[in-house]
């Protein structure tokens, strides 16, 4: 393995009891279309590095740079930033085994070797495709997105990482109207792959585009209380919205009440729940082999039939709470310090099939796709991008301004029946936290049934 510096020079010369060096330097280009028009198209190349060092007694000293050549003074910087914190409670970390690997996968076409000419092409027929679907779609906004990122890590316990890591996205909204009446469809693709990937992708744009113009008709769903499947994306995000943020170490360690509520052992459901982060899954946007603080990932469950088991970890909130590390720790970037995110989160796989789930529910709702949502501590609420009804065991007619909103733990509780379709949700965007978006995570789900959900809509009258 090469690195871009001097390791036994400038880790061996650091005076801190501690040091770690990530430097990264990154490929990009993006392509958007609005309309039939030409939004923007760029082409970058970024590189940098970030520094952390930590002595007996002291807080975290850190420095970020933009060139190699700063690397040197940076290191002493951390450590002298690092002796001027003192803390009454001393920094510990979780001991974890120094690794030392070179991971460069299969790019599946490496987008670097693509032109921005025919990654135009690319985008514009997908948009295309969203804008022939009728004269109701009246706006679109599509988007291409790609990344490749050359990785470094070292630390002065002796790891040794360097790491390639591709990612492109496609994005694609196609507005609808008819007369004062506004509907959306969104299409949303995430792969840590290459070019290869994002080939034959048009029948999802098409698809978006078409059900935009449907729910121009739709009623909006009557509010109430409703026993309601969520489809594998809704029930992807909701766990990870609504539960897995609870979950990340930092936030339950600095929070008593978060304390109170993810107190290990707590039953939070029934026993067909399983719950879990798995970072080491195959080929997905929350997939590495290590978090930047050199940790292997792997797979943690967080809730086994039902009962709360484990949380995500980083090295120092690990030994803060006499826990295992869990590969966890991450950076959207070079400019921004480690900290516990989520990797790709899910809902553990039941048995059965959809039909199963609806089979004895007279009037229930179908929630379909995810337009966003927000949590408040247990309380959350989200938006589905449309929905059904559900009437005598049959999915029925299509609904929108789907809400479905409640207390976290009462519906964890509630969910009593879990189809054995699991899917990953291989959706672009990204997650947010502490300054540091979007950072690539993947949800996934099997189809989920809530006995008894409430859903915003129309008030009876």
């Amino acid at each position: 393995m090469i690195l871009p510096w001097d390791r036994e020079v400038i880790i061996g010369g650091s005076r801190a009891d501690y040091t770690e060096i990530r430097v990264e330097r990154t490929w990009s280009t993006a392509v958007t279309f609005r309309g039939r028009r030409l939004e923007a198209a760029t082409a970058s190349e970024d590189q940098g590095g970030f520094v952390r060092a930590l002595n007996r007694g002291s807080g975290w000293g850190t420095a970020s740079f933009t060139s190699l050549d700063q690397l040197e003074a940076m290191v002493a910087r951390a450590d002298e930033l690092s002796r001027a914190v003192r803390l009454e409670r001393p920094i510990r970390l979780a001991d974890v085994p120094p690794q030392q690997a070179d991971r460069v996968p299969d790019l599946d076409g490496d987008v670097r070797g693509v032109s921005l000419a025919e990654k135009k092409r690319l985008i514009e027929a997908y948009n295309g495709e969203m804008l022939a679907v009728s004269d109701r779609i009246v706006d679109t906004l599509a988007t291409y997105r790609d990344e490749v990122s050359e990785y470094w890590y070292a630390n002065s316990e002796g790891a040794l990482l360097h790491e390639v890591r591709p990612e492109v996205t496609l994005s694609g909204t196609a507005i609808a109207r008819r007369d004062g009446t506004i509907e959306k469809g969104l299409e949303s693709i995430g792969l840590r792959r290459g070019w290869h990937s994002v080939q034959g992708k048009a029948a999802g744009f098409r698809a978006v585009a078409e059900r935009a113009v449907r729910l121009l008709d739709a009623p909006t769903v009557r509010g109430g209380t409703y026993p309601v499947v969520l489809d594998p994306e809704l029930a992807g995000v909701f766990i990870h919205e609504a539960f897995g943020h609870l979950s990340e170490a930092d936030f339950v360690y600095e929070n008593p009440q978060a304390r109170e509520m993810m107190t290990l052992g707590r039953r939070f459901g029934k026993p067909v729940l399983n719950v879990g982060d798995n970072g080491a899954a195959s080929g997905l946007r929350g997939t590495l082999p290590f978090d930047d603080e050199g940790t292997p990932t792997q797979d943690t469950a967080l809730i086994r039939e039902g009962i709360l088991v484990g949380r995500l970890h980083s090295r120092e909130t690990a030994a803060a709470m006499s826990e295992r590390p869990t590969g966890n720790a991450r950076a959207i970037s070079f400019r921004h310090p480690p900290i516990v995110r989520m990797t790709n989160t899910y809902i553990g796989n039941g048995r059965g099939t959809f039909a199963d789930l609806i089979r004895d529910i007279k009037l229930g709702v179908y929630a379909c796709g995810a337009f966003g949502g927000q949590t408040m501590l247990e309380n959350f609420s989200f938006t589905a991008a449309y929905g059904h009804m559900i009437r005598d065991g049959q999915v029925t007619e299509l609904v929108k301004d789907v809400v479905l909103a409640g207390n976290l733990f009462q519906t964890l509780d509630r969910i009593d029946h879990i189809a054995g379709d699991f899917r990953w949700n291989q959706m672009g965007g990204g997650c947010g936290k502490g300054g540091q978006y979007p950072l690539p995570v993947t949800e996934g789900a099997p189809h989920v049934r809530i006995e008894a959900a409430l859903i915003g809509g129309d008030v009876p009258a």
